[in-house]
């Protein structure tokens, strides 16, 4: 016989929670048209001895039997109402009602194990070691636990510094997203080679593409490619991308393997959406062949180009690589997918996720993946409406304060195209017109048929504009904004602009993917400040330093900056980032002059690069592809001044044996699957080379040689 401890050791009590029969009576209380039953669904509680073993096996059987039973009862009282003493399936509301807060849970439980997965993973293989470079385990931020694992320079003092001053404006896009389809459902947004789109269309195409995205695959953090020319689709993939917490990363048209490859070796998209092909070059199927090599792709979405769309009447989509889907198929995908808005925004991401990598080319001429959140993305656009549009009003009737109408031929895959392109008119509820082939005769022609006010490019854009026959013919009356960067504007092409366009004023800026528009002119500039290159946005700063590290005016140094609009750091991870950093300064890798005004003035550059048209030339690694021909013992490739693209590239080789043609090496380069626009476009031949005492090549002795001739002309 047990005695008295043993029997109180033994002894236990078991509720049928009556938290169970809550949740009854509440649901019952949610179902529309459902009168609340006083002792419907009612289970009181049970308190039962064990004094054995096997009493309490038996109990505990009979425990779970009665929560079955009220978990039974509990999903009987939200599937069905009673009407007129009847049982009836939910029908109308009551029933969308249901299927929302379903898909709501799904996705929610989907989400939750996702994140837990994921840092099991990480915590399981000794942290952030095990990820990919770049990433890092999910970190704690103002009391929530972030969606991504990239690891930036963000610190906690940075964020609560910029928020708390206002430099960060703590927004997202698709908050005015949802504002202007809902107030300017019937107004043109996009104008492109498909025709114009309303923003009522724009807003459903985003809400199916989020969703579709969902469906196949993509969560908050994931890295989608989006290799587009300046098409609708590209705007509607990288706004659903902003709205589910996913991380856009554009690449301009022009890349090809080699580049292609580093970039989804740094970045590992996920997702890569295409076009099919692109003046004549199939993007698709270089993208098919890619995707063998880069087993993180899971999927790849192809857009057609209307040129396919017209000779693909049959619809057998014989242009579509194996394995891939086409965007119709993504759309599809949205449109009849589970999921609702509701269960969408539980996706969206703070203001300082990471929403964007962008890569450009560094001091080593390799891609370097650059990280921005939406906070510095909503800086950038602020600084650009606050500068270059000071004093421009929108069109009469246009319904939002800057609802202007802009134009963008760079491509929306630079940073230009992506942040003045295409995030700025969607931040203010404006228009704009899209070319994917720049042509300055076409565009004249869209500034009177659509009134564009703005527009942005490299020198050579505005060069073309000048040159275009009868220009005074065309009606460019509404056009009051050009911003010309990427390299300074001539003073030939400053003054004949003053002269053939009398209603438009441009201005100069600078900038780098890391910056966005960091200096800019402003409209009240006379001509001596449009010769250079601007002056700070607000809420940035510019310096130029000495040797020392000491800051100097009226002097050429090195170019550091620092403020609100700087980037979040490099994909390489944080210690890489900080090499580029001085105390607190960004080393732009550029030389300049500041005068006394604060106004800066490019004067060359500390990094190995050439800037063709506003395209930065990856210059290491075209010297080391054409080390690999044969008749080449040593290149160096420098920039020449060119009069409309800025700089070209120069290829100064010191052969073996028979010294190779410039048609030889370019032939050689496109076997190479070298980017055309990333060619040298002069060869001069050397028997040998300025060296330094270290072995290394002097560059600056090359590039005097064409300041010799310019000189001598």
């Amino acid at each position: 016989m047990a005695t008295g401890s043993t029997l109180r050791r033994r002894l236990a009590a078991v509720h049928v929670h009556a938290r169970a029969a809550r949740a009854v009576n509440r649901g019952n209380r949610r179902l529309p048209g459902r009168r609340r039953q006083p002792d419907a669904g009612r289970v009181r509680p049970v308190r039962v001895l064990l004094l054995s073993r096997r009493q309490r096996h038996g109990c505990q059987v009979r425990r779970r039997a009665a929560v079955q039973a009220v978990r039974a009862r509990l999903f009987a009282a939200r599937s069905q109402v009673r009407h007129r003493g009847r049982s009836r399936p939910l029908r109308g509301e009551a029933a969308r009602v249901h299927r929302r807060r379903r898909a709501h849970r799904r996705v929610e439980r989907r989400l939750a194990h996702e994140l837990h997965r994921r840092e099991r993973k990480i915590l399981g293989s000794g942290g952030a070691s095990a990820l990919p470079r770049g990433l890092g385990p999910v970190a704690e931020r103002d009391g929530v636990s972030a969606k991504r694992f990239f690891e930036t320079t963000l610190a906690s003092e940075r964020i609560d510094e910029l928020s708390a001053s206002g430099a960060w404006p703590n927004r997202l896009l698709d908050e005015r997203i949802d504002r202007w389809t809902a107030e300017r459902a019937g107004e043109p947004v996009i104008t492109d080679r498909f025709g114009t789109m309303t923003w009522g269309e724009l807003g459903a195409d985003i809400d199916a593409v989020s969703k579709g995205l969902l469906e196949i695959g993509v969560r908050p953090g994931t890295v989608v490619q989006l290799q587009l020319p300046n098409w609708r689709h590209f705007v509607v993939t990288a706004v659903a991308c902003d709205r589910i917490g996913a991380v856009v990363n554009p690449v301009a048209p022009i890349f090809r393997h080699n580049e292609l490859t580093v970039m989804s070796e740094l970045g590992r998209p996920m997702v890569v959406v295409t076009a099919d092909s692109y003046r004549g070059f199939k993007l698709a199927e270089m993208h098919a062949e890619l995707r063998e090599r880069c087993e993180w792709v899971t999927e790849l979405v192809v857009v057609p180009s209307p040129e396919t769309l017209q000779s693909d009447a049959d619809g057998d989509e014989s242009w579509l690589p194996e394995g891939a889907i086409t965007w119709e198929d993504l759309v599809e995908e949205g449109r009849f997918s589970s999921y609702d808005r509701a269960a969408v925004d539980l996706c969206r991401p703070g203001p300082n996720d990471v929403c964007e990598m962008m890569f450009t080319s560094g001091t080593t001429g390799l891609p370097k993946g650059v990280m921005h959140t939406h906070n510095i993305l909503s800086v950038a656009v602020d600084a650009f409406l606050d500068t270059v549009c000071e004093g421009l009003d929108p069109h009469p009737g246009a319904g939002a304060p800057q609802a202007y109408v802009t134009h963008m031929a760079s491509t929306l895959g630079h940073q230009t195209g992506y942040l003045y392109g295409m995030r700025l008119p969607l931040y203010t509820g404006g228009h704009v017109v899209m070319q994917d082939v720049w042509d300055p005769v076409e565009f004249v022609g869209l500034i009177g048929q659509h009134r564009i006010q703005l527009s942005m490019g490299a020198t050579p854009f505005l060069a073309d504009v000048l040159n275009v026959d009868d220009l005074a013919g065309y009606d460019l009356s509404t056009w009051q904004r050009f911003l010309c960067a990427g390299a300074a504007i001539p003073r030939p092409v400053l003054e004949r602009a003053l002269e053939l366009l009398p209603d438009c004023v441009v201005m100069p800026g600078w900038g780098m993917t890391e910056t966005g528009l960091l200096t800019v002119g402003r409209p009240s500039d006379p001509l001596e400040r449009r010769l250079t290159d601007g002056r700070a946005v607000d809420d940035n700063e510019v310096r130029v330093i000495d040797e020392s590290g000491q800051a100097v005016t009226d002097a050429e140094g090195d170019l550091q900056c620092r403020g609100s609009a700087l980037f979040a750091g490099y994909m390489a991870g944080r210690e890489f980032t900080e090499q580029s950093w001085t105390e607190g300064w960004f080393d732009t890798g550029d030389r300049a002059v500041m005068n006394s005004d604060g106004y800066i003035s490019i004067a060359g550059r500390t990094k190995d690069l050439v800037i063709r048209g506003g395209e930065n030339v990856p210059v290491k690694e075209v010297e080391d592809v054409l080390l690999r021909h044969p008749g080449v013992g040593v290149a160096a490739i420098v920039a020449k001044p060119h009069e409309r693209l800025g700089e070209i590239g120069c290829a100064f080789v010191q052969p073996v044996g028979e010294a190779p043609t410039l048609a030889e090496l370019t032939e050689f380069l496109d076997d190479q699957q070298v980017t055309r626009q990333f060619w040298p476009e002069e060869l001069v031949i050397v028997d040998e080379f300025p060296m330094t005492p270290s072995g290394k090549i002097q560059k600056y002795r090359l590039r005097e040689r064409f300041d010799e001739e310019r000189r001598c002309i």
